[in-house]
C-alpha cells in the first residue's frame, strides 16, 4: 500500500512538473514572438494565435480524455474527419494550387484523426470496440485517397500501422527517441535542401519532388536568416522581403516550412523555441502517457504532422494546430476512474 502510494505521487510530481514546463516553453514562444516583431516590426498575431490553439487544444484533451477516455478521442477523430472531408476550404479566399494550397492542412488533419481513433483502440477494453474503431482509422487512410491526398493516405497508413506495432513495444523511452529522430531527419534534410548542401543527383530528385518554387521560398528564408541569425526579420514579414513570395501566383507570405519560417522571421532562437515545444511535446507522451502504445500512437501522429509542417504550411491553419494539441492532451489524459484494463505495456525505460 505505501509502494504504490509513493509510486502515485512520484506519478503526481512527474506530471506536475511537466505541466509547468509546457507552460513556460508556450509562455517563451509566445514572448520570443512579441520581442522579435518590436525590434524589427511585423505582426506576432499569427505566432500568438498558433501558441493559444495549442495550448487550448492539450487543455481540451486532457479535460475530455479524463472524463471520456474512448469516446473523446473517437469523436475527436470523426470531428476532424468531416472537417477535412466538408467544403468549403479551410480557411476562405483564394487558394493556392498543390503543392502549396490546403492539401498540407488536410492531410495533417487526416493524420491527427487518424492517430485519435488509434489512441480510443488502445484506450478500450472491448475487443470488438477496439476492431471496429482500427477500421476507421483504416477508413481515414481510404478517406485520404479519396480526397487525392497521396501523402495523407501514406502517412496515416503509416501511423496506423505504428499503432498496431506499439502493442508489442516495452520499452517506450526507444520508441520516442526513435520518433525524435525520424524529426530531426526531416529538418536536417529540407535544411540542406534549402542551403545547396546535398549531392547534386539527391538534390535534383528531391527538388522535382518538393518542386522548384518551394525550394526557391525555403532558400529565400535561408537567406533572410543570415540577415539577423538572432532576432530574424520580424514576425510576419517574410512575404515582404522574399523575391519568390512576392512573385507567386496566390501569395501568402508564407516559406511553407514551419523550421524555416520561425528562422527567417524569429532567428535562431524561434527556432530553439519550436524544437523546446516539440521536445516537450515527446517528453510529455513519454512520462504521462497512460500505455506505451497511447504515447507511440499519439507520438507517430504527431511526428508524422510535423513532417508536414516541415516542408508545408499546415501550422497555419488554427484546425491543424488545436488539433495537434488536443491529441496530445487526449493521449497525456489520466481518466478520473482507474480503468482495469492496462491497454499495452506501461514500461516508460
Amino acid at each position: 500500500m505505501a509502494s504504490a502510494a509513493g509510486a502515485e505521487e512520484a506519478h503526481g510530481d512527474r506530471r506536475r512538473g511537466s505541466d509547468a514546463a509546457g507552460v513556460v516553453v508556450l509562455g517563451a514562444c509566445a514572448a520570443w514572438a512579441v520581442i522579435s516583431a518590436s525590434v524589427h516590426g511585423g505582426r506576432p498575431e499569427g505566432m500568438l494565435l498558433a501558441v493559444l490553439a495549442v495550448a487550448a487544444g492539450h487543455s481540451a484533451g486532457r479535460i475530455c480524455g479524463a472524463l471520456l477516455p474512448v469516446a473523446a478521442p473517437c469523436a475527436a477523430a470523426l470531428a476532424g474527419l468531416g472537417l477535412a472531408v466538408a467544403p468549403p476550404y479551410l480557411t476562405p479566399g483564394a487558394q493556392p494550387g498543390a503543392p502549396l494550397g490546403h492539401a498540407g492542412a488536410s492531410a495533417a488533419l487526416l493524420v491527427l484523426c487518424t492517430g485519435a481513433a488509434c489512441c480510443a483502440a488502445w484506450a478500450t477494453p472491448v475487443p470488438s470496440l477496439r476492431l471496429l474503431l482500427r477500421l476507421l482509422a483504416g477508413g481515414i487512410a481510404l478517406a485520404a485517397v479519396a480526397l487525392g491526398s497521396t501523402a495523407g493516405a501514406v502517412l496515416c497508413a503509416v501511423v496506423l500501422l505504428c499503432s498496431l506495432a506499439a502493442g508489442g513495444t516495452r520499452s517506450r523511452g526507444l520508441g520516442v527517441a526513435g520518433l525524435a529522430v525520424a524529426a530531426a531527419m526531416v529538418t536536417v534534410t529540407l535544411w540542406a535542401v534549402a542551403e545547396r548542401a546535398l549531392p547534386d543527383g539527391l538534390a535534383v530528385s528531391l527538388e522535382s519532388r518538393l518542386t522548384a518554387r518551394r525550394v526557391e521560398l525555403w532558400r529565400d528564408a535561408v537567406r533572410l536568416a543570415h540577415d539577423d541569425l538572432l532576432l530574424g526579420v520580424g514576425p510576419g514579414r517574410f512575404g515582404e522581403l522574399s523575391p519568390a513570395a512576392a512573385g507567386a501566383p496566390f501569395p501568402d507570405g508564407k516559406p511553407h516550412s514551419a523550421p524555416l519560417q520561425l528562422l527567417a522571421e524569429q532567428g535562431l532562437v524561434g527556432l530553439v523555441l519550436l524544437a523546446a515545444a516539440f521536445v516537450w511535446v515527446l517528453h510529455t507522451l513519454w512520462r504521462n502517457a497512460p500505455t506505451t502504445p497511447v504515447a507511440l500512437t499519439a507520438g507517430a501522429a504527431l511526428i508524422a504532422v510535423a513532417a508536414v509542417a516541415a516542408v508545408g504550411n499546415a501550422l497555419s491553419f488554427t484546425a491543424v494546430s488545436v488539433g495537434a494539441g488536443l491529441l496530445a492532451g487526449l493521449a497525456t489524459a489520466r481518466p478520473l476512474a482507474e480503468q482495469p484494463y492496462d491497454g499495452g505495456a506501461r514500461s516508460e525505460d
